[in-house]
């Protein structure tokens, strides 16, 4: 795993934390690991097992894949990401044709042409 990886996830798993307003230890608690542990998994520090990234997961309330979805868009999505989780949902459940026309609509509402 190299270093880049592990940061993205640190990254990731710091920022879900501080979503939920738990503290390292709180999650440590949670996943029944060390906080300490929690830290240097935050830093890059340490190279976390699958076990223990399921825990956290467990223990944040997310699915382990979604500590491997951090995006750019991250920072930009703050405050919107139930609703976003919605529309993305939305659209997943209908067909190509009709989420090409989502975006038509949405670019025609928002004068984005």
């Amino acid at each position: 795993m190299s270093d880049s990886v592990l940061k993205l996830i640190g990254k990731r798993i710091r920022d879900l934390r501080k979503e939920r307003g738990l503290s390292q230890e709180q999650l440590g608690e949670l996943a029944n690991l060390n906080y300490t542990y929690i830290g240097g998994v935050e830093r890059a520090e340490t190279n976390i097992s699958v076990l223990n990234l399921s825990k956290i997961a467990q223990a944040l309330n997310v699915g382990v894949y979604e500590l491997f979805s951090y995006t750019r868009l991250s920072n930009q999505t703050k405050g919107k990401s139930n609703e976003m989780d919605q529309i993305i949902d939305l659209l997943l459940s209908i067909s190509p044709r009709e989420v090409k026309k989502a975006r038509n609509i949405l670019m025609e509402v928002f004068d984005k042409n």
